[in-house]
């Protein structure tokens, strides 16, 4: 199975900058979206260039127009569901849960800590929510957990990490450390398991040209229950292909049915 998750910074606005293309270069069996920044019913319309993908958007409550994740599955899952099941963290669209025979594929945008850091403590509050509910996941199956999860854990991972730590939202220790506990707890890093010293990145400031210079963030990540380490064949970044200010990040895993 190829998967690919991809922040598209709004479905809307990406599918008039190659995003067809983009997918059926890729061939992915299974595409996972994050910060659609639509509605279902705008995932839908645009999921029409995909008809041979069955489609599962979830969007914000809360604010229209932001946020927001969608799993696009050539195969039909044996069950999907939404959100974390706590009010707190509910409101804003921020996941999705596809069940397969093998495993579970879970895609999530996860909480930005904010300018200044304001959203900090909610973030923390996110981070144990959501390792938990990974956990409980785990507890039936191997899980396989996808997405934006706005944090750069090494030094490796950001351009300029000592200009960050501890000021910039996604290198905060307490950021770092959320992350440290999701792969504490059974989790693997996909792509840093297998490229240990490259130094590739998933995101990039548009403000500050941040792509053209390459000062990036390397925060989108295929994250995978260790059970699962044995079956994967490759773990990458698709960074030749544009659109958003992330490019997307793949997984080649070989499953049974």
């Amino acid at each position: 199975m190829h998967l690919v998750s991809w922040n598209v910074n709004g479905i809307r606005a990406i599918v008039k900058k190659g995003f067809e293309e983009n997918i059926r270069a890729m061939k992915p069996d299974v595409f996972c979206l994050q910060e659609t920044k639509a509605s279902v019913e705008d995932v839908f319309e645009a999921a029409k260039l995909f008809p041979e993908y069955k489609v599962f958007a979830n969007s914000s409550k809360a604010r229209k127009g932001y946020s927001g994740t969608a799993i696009f599955s050539k195969e039909e899952p044996l069950n999907v569901s939404y959100d974390l099941g706590l009010d707190e963290h509910d409101q804003e669209g921020r996941v999705v849960a596809a069940e397969y025979p093998q495993f579970f594929l879970v895609t999530s945008y996860t909480p930005n800590a904010g300018e200044e850091l304001k959203r900090l403590n909610y973030r923390q509050t996110w981070d144990v929510a959501y390792r938990e509910y990974l956990v409980w996941l785990q507890r039936r199956k191997p899980v396989i957990a996808c997405g934006d999860f706005n944090v750069a854990y090494q030094p490796i991972d950001l351009a300029r990490p000592k200009e960050n730590y501890n000021k910039s939202a996604g290198y905060t220790q307490q950021e770092i450390d959320g992350f440290g506990n999701l792969l504490n707890s059974g989790f693997v890093d996909t792509f840093r398991h297998f490229h240990p010293d490259e130094i590739k990145y998933t995101y990039w400031n548009f403000i500050f040209n941040g792509r053209e210079k390459n000062i990036g963030w390397r925060i989108d990540h295929f994250l995978i229950s260790q059970k699962l380490l044995p079956h994967v064949n490759e773990a990458l970044i698709y960074n030749e292909y544009h659109g958003s200010d992330h490019c997307p990040v793949g997984l080649k895993i070989d499953i049974g049915r």
